[in-house]
């Protein structure tokens, strides 16, 4: 509580605009390196911080075959139906176990979380999922990540730490468990799935492991597997450039780069305000 002096308030400055230029450096790189001409990256060594002839001919490479824009078209897709998906059954396992009346509620949230200290393997995961009928399929990014065991115990102790008498005034009421769900906890609950919804979007956003493992049909592989093959294989695919290249290899990668983050980048500064709030109300409390 005392009052700031002179010199720790320049040194935090200092440190936070050390970390700043630590964090926007690599991300001005990339966007610029996307927009650059051979000649810039020549000129520069190789990333281009704002480059001298900008132009578009990277984005117009990689959206001229379809490849990338298919990938992308895949990865919205899983995004949005996986996020619900896990929303919707991470909220009724939540809910339910958070419940004290629930016949064997405290065993299924033992196994949900001995699932986050044993992971049975690679191997284990690929023949389930190749039994059940998933493997390169669409939904083989879905439901082996339908539920996280921290998203659901962050969840589950928010619901218990709501007041059990809007429990009680609602059954007085007349309303059934879908409805108290409906009408009481969730709407109260705004800030903590707003963060959970992030967490799940950005996961299934990410579905490159998941992808590899499962996907071997290309037409199907979401933008992570895209981009993993423009910037770690260093070449673009087959039928994503129509004719000759328009644009140097680097800037393609960048942008291809540029397109995976971006949609990330619009969606967090509006669950931004919900972000600390959610897990220390789901977290702390619990």
């Amino acid at each position: 509580m005392e009052k700031p002096t002179v010199p720790g308030t320049a040194l935090k400055a200092l440190v936070l605009t050390a970390v700043v230029a630590a964090v926007a450096y690599p991300l001005l790189a990339v966007v610029g390196t996307s927009f650059a001409t051979q000649t810039d990256i020549i000129r520069s060594g190789g990333l281009v911080l704002w480059p001298d002839h900008p132009t578009l001919d990277a984005y117009r490479t990689i959206f001229s075959g379809g490849v990338v824009l298919r990938a992308l078209l895949v990865s919205v897709l899983v995004t949005v139906a996986g996020t619900a998906a896990s929303l919707l059954t991470t909220v009724g396992m939540a809910y339910g176990l958070s419940r004290r009346d629930v016949p064997f509620s405290r065993f299924i949230l033992m196994t949900a979380l001995f699932t986050m200290l044993f992971n049975p393997g690679i191997i284990p995961n690929f023949l389930l999922v190749k039994e059940l009928g998933l493997y390169n399929t669409f939904a083989s990014l879905v439901l082996p990540a339908l539920v996280s065991a921290f998203n659901l115990v962050v969840l589950r102790s928010f619901f218990m730490n709501l007041p059990q008498e809007l429990y009680d005034a609602a059954k007085v009421d007349g309303a059934g468990d879908f409805r108290v769900l409906a009408r009481v906890v969730l709407p109260l609950s705004k800030a903590v799935i707003a963060v959970i919804s992030l967490f799940y979007a950005v996961t299934y956003w990410n579905a490159f492991f998941n992808a590899l493992l499962y996907l071997d049909d290309a037409e199907k592989w979401p933008l992570p597997m895209v981009l993993r093959t423009f910037v770690l294989q260093g070449r673009a695919l087959e039928g994503s450039v129509a004719g000759e290249a328009l644009a140097p290899q680097q800037a393609v990668q960048m942008a291809v780069l540029v397109i995976a983050v971006v949609p990330i980048l619009l969606v967090y500064p509006f669950l931004q305000r919900y972000f600390t709030k959610g897990v220390l109300t789901g977290a702390v409390k619990g």
